[in-house]
């Protein structure tokens, strides 16, 4: 297969349903929380819409999927590609739960809004907040969260290495956390995670990423892409 007809290898990053505190914007980070109703129609919906043969992600054509433990993620997972293909790649070993992609450790902030994390350090005449640059105290610092997510990366490219000029499933998969899959895109780009790059990831939303140039060296964001279509 030709460089122009090859579809290039993409990497799928679906953030999980609604939750009770993603609706009053609690840091959730350990909190093993359920979806809500709501959550579990957005998820499904998406997996309607998005997941099956012909549609964005194709299970037939997914090489992995990676999904954070936390129920939330797992719950989503479920409901986005449904219980035959799920089966399906568990029985051919394409599926990881790893906690290299559970939600930033928010330490003595979980549990709690930006806004009351900002009023806590205004009391105690800290600086501004920023979790890019200087981590949760008590949890996970920027750096721990930068391990995290390249030894994923590295993983994913040992996978997706040999399909870069085509193959019969390129794709991957990861289910997992808002701030986690921010963290991730940086660093896909190679960016620092202090990165002054804003981005935003609703609650049952999924991101596209990929390679310029069908080059392993050359990860890309995927800002635009025409949809499968059929016949």
């Amino acid at each position: 297969m030709s460089d122009a007809n090859a579809t290039t290898p993409r990497v799928f990053i679906a953030r999980h349903g609604e939750t009770e505190w993603t609706i009053s914007g609690q840091c959730t980070g350990n909190a093993d929380i359920p979806l809500t109703e709501n959550g579990e129609k957005q998820s499904k919906g998406t997996g309607e819409k998005l997941v099956g043969r012909g549609k964005l992600i194709d299970p037939a054509k997914l090489a992995h999927v990676f999904c954070s433990p936390r129920q939330r993620a797992i719950k989503t997972l479920d409901l986005l590609l449904g219980e035959d293909a799920k089966g399906t790649l568990e029985s051919e070993k394409k599926l990881s739960i790893t906690d290299d992609i559970t939600e930033w450790d928010y330490g003595i902030y979980e549990g709690i809004t930006p806004a009351q994390i900002k009023a806590q350090r205004a009391d105690k005449d800290l600086p501004k907040w920023d979790i890019w640059t200087m981590g949760c105290p008590g949890g996970e610092s920027p750096i721990q969260v930068q391990d995290r997510v390249d030894r994923l990366i590295s993983n994913i490219k040992k996978i997706q290495k040999p399909f870069m000029h085509g193959g019969p499933a390129p794709d991957v998969l990861i289910v997992a956390h808002g701030h986690i899959l921010r963290a991730f895109t940086k660093r896909w780009l190679e960016w620092d995670m202090g990165f002054p790059f804003t981005m935003m990831m609703e609650p049952g939303a999924i991101g596209v990423l990929s390679y310029a140039h069908h080059n392993i060296a050359e990860p890309a964001v995927l800002v635009g892409m025409a949809f499968p279509t059929t016949g």
